[in-house]
């Protein structure tokens, strides 16, 4: 059975465009120009992947995402902007969006980000506990408590903390982190994973619980026991 993507664009050439090259791509598409059809697409029928267009007439894509969530809608979100500012694309992931692909973008670029959100909602969690220090990961119900506190995360930032507490004391390289966290480099210049480890220390050491995830300059990151 084919995959089924919402996808959101209030352009009408750019939708019906892109929505041939995806059919063409295998994909069974369900186009809609706002933000009110992503609602009734998604409440309709399953979707694999949600494709978002920032900015939409009266119900933006920032909006979507968050009454999304909001609404414990986890299918993968793929926010679409033509803004170059840091601060907007870092607005969609806060809103929860698991990846974005800044306009104007190659067709073959958005392919292989659809790919990379298909292959991360598939994985197959094991049905078990990891502990480190007072975190304890429940992988199977994807759930995470600090001590007697239970952190509430979005799906990337769940499966960043799960690749760090598996290697504990590992450093993990930039790269390395992109590659398995997003099956793609956004490259030295990107501040995506500055921002989910931000998120991440915030959620963990509120509080005032001992720092887990630490910085190695230059390289990346390592989670490890106080």
């Amino acid at each position: 059975m084919a995959n089924r993507i919402v996808y959101a664009e209030d352009d009408r050439a750019t939708r019906e465009s892109v929505t041939r090259a995806l059919e063409l791509e295998g994909y069974e598409v369900h186009a809609v120009a706002d933000g009110a059809g992503v609602f009734e697409a998604v409440a309709a029928q399953h979707a694999d992947v949600i494709v978002l267009d920032l900015m939409m007439p009266h119900v933006g894509g920032l909006t979507v995402c968050r009454r999304l969530r909001a609404g414990a809608n986890r299918a993968p979100i793929l926010m679409v902007t033509a803004r170059t500012e840091v601060s907007d694309r870092v607005a969609g992931l806060d809103a929860g969006a698991d990846d974005y692909l800044p306009k104007p973008f190659a067709l073959d670029e958005l392919f292989a980000r659809v790919r990379a959100l298909l292959r991360r909602a598939r994985y197959d969690e094991p049905e078990r506990e990891v502990r480190v220090a007072d975190v304890r990961v429940d992988e199977a119900a994807r759930r995470v408590w600090r001590g007697d506190r239970e952190l509430e995360l979005t799906k990337t930032e769940f499966d960043l903390l799960q690749l760090l507490v598996r290697n504990t004391g590992v450093v993990l390289s930039h790269s390395t982190i992109y590659g398995r966290i997003w099956d793609y480099d956004f490259g030295p210049d990107s501040k995506a994973l500055a921002v989910y480890i931000g998120y991440l220390r915030r959620k963990l050491e509120a509080g005032g619980s001992p720092r887990l995830i630490h910085t190695v300059r230059g390289v990346g990151y390592t989670l490890r026991a106080p």
